[in-house]
């Protein structure tokens, strides 16, 4: 027979991290430590009226897990995909679970009579980074989290760098090599030549080719196959070709970096997501010198790249931090 957890007395705070495929919840007390957590599949919510009820019920379970009353709660924050309204704490729209205008901040504070304040979910992990990993003592600080796709934020005195009516710094949406019609379709985006898919996609192509044996024999073309580790242990076995295909990427995300440095003129930028961890010196060091020799000279100077220090669910505490921020100041 298990034994009863014994119950919290003090205040809490909720992280909440709304995936694509899973939601997770974390209870934390006021220095982050984590209290007790609980975490559901997204996927099964059919439906963002069916998925706000399960985001409340996976923030029972761990509120719960942790022995702690919901009169105990000091705010929730939660991590969101795609564009969100600041102001109005909805989300705008989430492309992967086809949700749109959907009016987290109000659902979860009637829920649970508490603040509720929402976020990008890429802002949220940022915000981490801010205040308890690699951009720790920083005046302005940007994440950078090349995957699937390419995610940024940014903190500026402590504070999330937020539009009027939407979250912003999609980074991934500057143009590289646009086409010149005039009529502002076609050509190619940060996204479309530096995410991990477009570097995978090349691998493949690099080893159906047979110029990189070492990842034909791991993974064969199938791209779903190519992950960020397997890219890693290619290029330790000696396929140079796929080395150069990841220096390519970094190099143009170096390019992205320095629109940002001129824009922003950040003390820290830090780099994170799988490919990152899996390669920290080749990426981080490659796209380093690639902003380096792109920015006014004044510039060269000002700024570190350092690779991200926390794990992969920090966003929830990153989430639950910024809503303490917005509530207490």
């Amino acid at each position: 027979m298990s034994k009863k957890k014994k119950h919290y007395e003090g205040r809490v705070w909720i992280g909440f991290d709304l995936g694509g495929t899973k939601m997770l919840a974390k209870v934390f007390n006021d220095d982050y430590q984590t209290l007790g957590r609980a975490k559901q599949k997204t996927q099964g919510a059919k439906g963002a009226e069916s998925g706000l009820s399960r985001m409340a019920e996976t923030i029972e379970e761990a509120l719960d897990d942790a022995g702690v009353k919901p009169k105990q709660i000091c705010g929730i924050g939660v991590g969101c995909p795609g564009p969100i309204n600041p102001g109005t704490g909805v989300i705008v729209e989430a492309p992967n679970l086809g949700w749109r205008n959907v009016p987290v901040e109000e659902y979860l504070g009637e829920a649970f009579d508490a603040r509720a304040v929402i976020c990008n979910d890429v802002d949220a992990g940022v915000f981490a980074e801010y205040q308890e990993g690699a951009a720790r003592g920083a005046r302005c600080a940007v994440g950078i989290f090349p995957g699937t796709g390419i995610g940024a934020g940014a903190v500026i005195d402590g504070r999330l760098v937020q539009g009027a009516n939407l979250s912003c710094m999609e980074l991934g949406h500057i143009p590289l090599f646009p086409e010149t019609s005039g009529h502002g379709e076609g050509g190619s985006t940060l996204e479309m030549e530096c995410s991990r898919l477009k570097i995978a996609s090349e691998a493949a192509r690099a080893a159906y080719r047979g110029l990189a044996p070492n990842l034909l024999k791991a993974c064969g073309t199938d791209i779903s196959k190519i992950t960020s580790g397997k890219l890693a242990a290619a290029v330790e076995a000696g396929d140079t070709e796929i080395e150069n295909i990841i220096h390519r990427a970094a190099t143009l995300l170096g390019c992205g970096v320095a629109t940002v440095i001129h824009l922003l003129s950040p003390d820290r930028i830090v780099l994170g997501g799988g490919l990152v961890e899996a390669l920290p010196e080749l990426y981080v060091s490659t796209v380093l010198e690639a902003a380096r020799d792109r920015v006014l000279p004044a510039y060269r100077d000002s700024f570190s790249i350092v690779a991200a220090e926390l794990e992969d669910d920090a966003g929830v505490m990153g989430a639950a931090a910024w809503a303490r921020k917005t509530i207490e100041g």
